[in-house]
């Protein structure tokens, strides 16, 4: 009997995604397995969406952000109710292996689903780039370029009025794209959810730049700390500046994705297609001393990826 794989791309959407996507299919074609797609997520296995996918399904989404099958958040699949649901209709229609491309709780689905007796992979993709397992996830390098392309042109204005420009990025638990994009524009300050703020910090610093002789700034905010506008706040009650405030939201997760994380994708996807013809497959496709290479589940401890403390370090030390 031909093997039948279905993909399903699940949780928040990252730049990447459809170049993954496209490369499982393909590479899976290539095998000459028969392939569906799931369209939103594990929402989609409980409502049995689905439809064949072939080569030209996948043609011309290789450069497109976002999800061609869509995606959404599931909490009926977090039930065991929920996962023998998603088991039985796959049963029905004939798969016998499952490509989930995501994040966390994505993973905390294929996982489950594994455990239940059918072969998954996970392919890492969130812009956050904190799973644990994995040293890098897709999306995180097209996330922090469209945040550095947006604070250079936002400098431009900060240095001709001489202001402070507060840019907020997200980031609710994770201070990666902060980090960054503080890194990579040469910001003043970074604020990030993992390390304790003092406001006294921020303004001792900004008075020394002004004591220098530069008269503007940035400072990235990752929204997990607070919003632009209360850090604005809170700046103005204590010195005398009045900032700009930025807020960039949706737009770090959408657009074309970067050439690294298209390539990052295309690798991984391929790898992933591998393993799961493996007997009992239930790995996470991870990128570890800058190698893609398949770790079991078993062996993915439940620690999040940490900051890069000496990146920390130097922003502190360039920015004066």
């Amino acid at each position: 009997m031909a093997t039948k794989l279905a993909v399903l791309t699940s949780g928040g959407d990252a730049p990447g995604m459809n170049a993954a996507l496209r490369s499982v299919v393909r590479a899976a074609i290539y095998r000459d397995w028969n392939v569906v797609g799931i369209a939103r997520g594990f929402a989609g296995l409980l409502e049995e969406e689905f439809r064949p996918l072939f080569r030209r399904s996948v043609g011309g989404i290789i450069h497109r952000g976002g999800t061609m099958l869509r995606t959404a958040r599931c909490e009926a699949f977090a039930t065991v109710e929920g996962q023998r649901q998603a088991l039985a209709f796959l049963e029905r229609i004939g798969v016998d292996r499952l490509i989930v491309i995501g994040g966390d709780g994505s993973m905390a689905g294929a996982r489950a689903l594994a455990e239940a007796g059918l072969p998954t992979v996970t392919i890492p993709g969130t812009i956050d780039n904190d799973m644990a397992g994995t040293d890098y996830t897709i999306g995180f390098d097209s996330a922090v370029n469209t945040a550095l392309q947006a604070v250079n042109m936002i400098r431009d204005t900060a240095y001709s009025h001489e202001r402070i420009a507060i840019v907020e990025v997200m980031g609710r638990h994770s201070g990666h794209i902060a980090l960054s994009t503080a890194a990579a524009c040469g910001a003043e300050f970074v604020l990030v959810p993992e390390l304790t703020f003092h406001m006294d910090d921020l303004t001792a610093k900004l008075r020394r730049c002004r004591y220098d002789g530069k008269k503007h700034g940035i400072i990235i905010v990752a929204e997990g700390v607070m919003s632009g506008y209360e850090l604005a706040e809170r700046l103005h009650a204590v010195t005398d500046y009045e900032p700009s405030i930025t807020v960039l939201g949706y737009i770090q997760r959408g657009g074309a994705p970067s050439a690294y994380d298209v390539t990052t994708a295309s690798r991984m996807g391929d790898l992933a297609v591998d393993i799961a013809a493996e007997p009992g497959a239930g790995h996470l496709i991870a990128m570890r001393d800058n190698r893609i290479v398949a770790v079991p589940y078993a062996d993915i401890g439940d620690t999040k990826r940490g900051l890069d403390m000496q990146l920390y370090q130097l922003i502190d030390e360039l920015s004066m």
